[in-house]
């Protein structure tokens, strides 16, 4: 299973750098894992766009389904052969506008998946944890055939039940917006929670995703290594690629 970061940023892109989306590819197989404001333009130097097998989404915040209607538009207007006929782009039905707004005629057709219920998309396994966010959001788990196991905790604030479902995960992504800093309530996780999660998660390796624009993250990046011992931890960047 390769993963590659099309964008990493919370809340709206940079000038350089785009919101949370995923590429995941694994025998053959091409998901596209959330679809953030500028994640289409990074695609298309990975694969092109029409090759996809799927696209996931974890919630409907706009910082991860942004670039749908372009990518919508892609498939409608663009000229090529299509791996599909329709695209299928899965989400939660807690939102029937916004998933009612996942089918546009002659490209692409929304599709439920069951929070409750394992998904088989391919050679991947994928099942779901709620987490605790302003809207309906969804963990997933994402599991290859040779077993090695992809965990994105998505959009939440820290509670323990994320720490059995990312038990032993060979790369955990997290929702990792705020510094030490940061009190009161929160719909995202700290750096330090991302720590913690992932060592007691004994996650082989952890990316820190969902980032902020206007904390240093290199700071990040310390406040997180404070929390574990000898578990890899890289920043997200844009373009970069993890083989599991």
């Amino acid at each position: 299973m390769k993963i590659t970061v099309l964008g990493y940023y919370g809340g709206y892109p940079t000038a350089t750098d785009g919101t949370t989306g995923f590429l995941v590819e694994d025998s053959g197989y091409s998901l596209l894992l959330d679809c953030g404001s500028g994640v289409l333009k990074v695609l298309q130097q990975y694969l092109d766009p029409l090759q996809l097998d799927a696209v996931i989404l974890t919630h409907y915040h706009q910082d991860h389904i942004a670039d749908v209607g372009v990518l919508q538009y892609y498939w409608q207007l663009r000229q090529g052969q299509r791996k599909e006929k329709l695209l299928p782009i899965y989400g939660n039905t807690e939102d029937p506008l916004n998933f009612g707004s996942l089918t546009w005629p002659t490209a692409t057709i929304g599709r439920a998946y069951d929070p409750d219920e394992t998904l088989q998309l391919g050679p991947l396994t994928i099942t779901f944890c709620r987490t605790i966010h302003p809207v309906p959001t969804f963990a997933m788990r994402i599991v290859d055939k040779m077993g090695k196991i992809l965990v994105f905790t998505a959009d939440s604030r820290y509670f323990s039940g994320l720490t059995d479902f990312a038990q032993a995960a060979d790369l955990l992504i997290t929702d990792t917006n705020f510094d030490s800093t940061k009190v009161g309530k929160m719909w995202h996780m700290t750096a330090a929670q991302s720590g913690q999660l992932a060592s007691a998660a004994q996650a082989k390796q952890l990316l820190l995703s969902h980032l902020p624009q206007q904390i240093e993250h290199q700071r990040i990046l310390r406040e997180a290594k404070q929390q574990v011992d000898g578990i890899p931890i890289q920043l997200a960047s844009t373009g970069l690629q993890i083989l599991l």
